[in-house]
């Protein structure tokens, strides 16, 4: 409704072979008029990067007024760093925009959730992905992009897969087995794919509500698609939670250690709706993020291929014709930077928005109580002042020990509330692809436009149509 008021949006590539550059797909700058701010509203229900300025793309924090509603952009490290660390319990909590959006599926899981609730649960959480436990899930990653890579084998050369939806149903299998210690399915996974696409879809972008002067939004409306969506995606992961109730799970999967953990401390009241909501909260954010980066590394390497041969020879190098393991990621440097560099390119959760509990002073801003403030990593990752040719594709930035500067990279969010599964999400990222790209060349089509788009996660709009070329 109304859309027809926001302006079009137009998308970026540029591939020189020659010079070895390459500049990915990305939403051109916003150049509707300043004061529309209804116009910039719809353009953010339509796709949530197409809202930035040139001029947004600097190290400064700045704000502005809509219906009454301040809203601040974050985008300096310095302030970064104030926001998410400094002064957290005054910006702990996740705007009403997300909490409503997601609050349907998973109820008041860990990223949703704040307070005692989110204190409670942060540690359990935590500890349950802790880097220390990534090595024991490490062959179940291996094995799984195994199965993936046999299964292509069988489609023939040239096969036309949607990378994205490949990507997901293994990321799906991936976090099931290690979750839950069970076994998802083909169909299970794509049953949960195409849910949260549906979701995705589904959900309003903008809380209008919020803007109107209600500090908690309004509830998402919950359509008859809408609770279709859902249903087949809690009755996916309820399934596999009474599976392991009932003794058919794996005694060393996350969520056991959950029960056990319960069974200790009663006080953290962990029943099973709760234990729903957060084993739900680990399976869409561990498979949805991880499918989605490695989705935008296989456009990348296939418009660069001088990268592509630079991961191709690591892959030899380090691990001949052994499937590469848990143990040979400290050695792929190439793939590790690809990974990060995509991460860098495209957060998967481009923007991270959080609610002023009280008034504060952001850099030299005055922010107001309940507040929107934004963090996006989307133009962070892009500011010239902190990344050399910042829209270009270049994972030595990565390499040979060089790190960006602290909280200018930020693709697992910072401080605090920093994803819990960081090291598994990077470690799995980082083995599928060196797994995969040792058997198979996936190819984009020339004449497919990709276009990033923002809905609660950054995909390509409608997948990533790919054909498959066995090495």
């Amino acid at each position: 409704m109304l859309s027809w008021l926001a302006p079009p949006i137009d998308t970026i590539e540029r591939l020189d072979t020659s010079a070895q550059s390459f500049e990915p797909a990305r939403t051109d700058y916003y150049k509707g008029k300043p004061g529309r701010q209804v116009q910039r509203l719809l353009t953010a229900r339509k796709d949530f990067l197409a809202v930035w300025r040139a001029a947004d793309y600097q190290q400064k924090v700045s704000g502005l007024k809509i219906f009454g509603r301040q809203v601040v952009t974050v985008n300096s490290p310095e302030a970064i760093k104030y926001v998410v660390a400094t002064r957290h319990d005054n910006f702990e909590r996740k705007t009403p925009q997300m909490r409503r959006a997601l609050e349907y599926l998973l109820g008041d899981g860990l990223f949703i959730s704040d307070g005692e609730t989110w204190k409670n649960r942060r540690p359990l959480v935590s500890d349950i992905v802790h880097k220390n436990r990534v090595p024991a899930f490490g062959s179940i990653m291996t094995d799984t992009s195994l199965e993936l890579v046999k299964r292509w084998e069988t489609l023939g050369e040239g096969a036309s897969v949607n990378a994205l939806y490949e990507m997901a149903g293994l990321t799906a299998e991936i976090i099931s087995r290690s979750v839950f210690g069970n076994d998802l399915g083909e169909d299970a996974a794509n049953a949960v794919t195409e849910g949260f696409t549906s979701y995705q879809s589904l959900i309003d972008s903008i809380n209008i509500g919020y803007f109107l002067g209600f500090d908690e939004g309004l509830p998402q409306l919950r359509t008859p698609s809408l609770r279709r969506s859902v249903k087949r995606i809690h009755q996916i992961i309820d399934r596999v939670i009474e599976d392991h109730l009932a003794g058919k799970g794996d005694d060393n999967s996350m969520v056991e250690l959950l029960i056990r953990r319960q069974a200790r401390n009663p006080e953290l009241k962990l029943d099973v709706v709760a234990l729903r909501n957060e084993a739900a909260t680990i399976f869409m954010a561990g498979h949805e993020t991880t499918a989605a980066t490695l989705t935008w590394a296989w456009y990348l390497l296939s418009r660069a291929p001088w990268i592509e041969e630079a991961v191709h020879a690591e892959i030899e190098a380090v691990c001949g014709s052994n499937p590469p393991t848990v143990d040979d990621v400290p050695k792929l440097k190439w793939c590790s930077a690809v990974i990060e560099e995509t991460l860098r390119l495209y957060p998967p959760v481009p923007i991270l928005a959080r609610q002023a509990k009280e008034a504060d002073k952001v850099g030299n801003l005055e922010v107001e109580r309940a507040s929107l403030l934004l963090i996006v990593p989307w133009i962070l990752h892009r500011t010239a002042s902190l990344f050399d040719r910042p829209h270009e594709f270049r994972p030595e930035r990565f390499m040979e020990g060089k790190r960006p500067i602290p909280y200018s990279y930020i693709p697992f969010a910072a401080g605090p509330r920093v994803c819990p599964g960081l090291q598994f999400g990077l470690t799995e990222a980082i083995l599928c692809l060196a797994v995969i790209a040792q058997r198979f060349r996936v190819r984009v089509r020339e004449d497919h436009k990709v276009e990033p788009v923002c809905r609660l996660t950054l995909r390509p709009r409608g997948g990533l149509p790919v054909t498959l070329h066995k090495r």
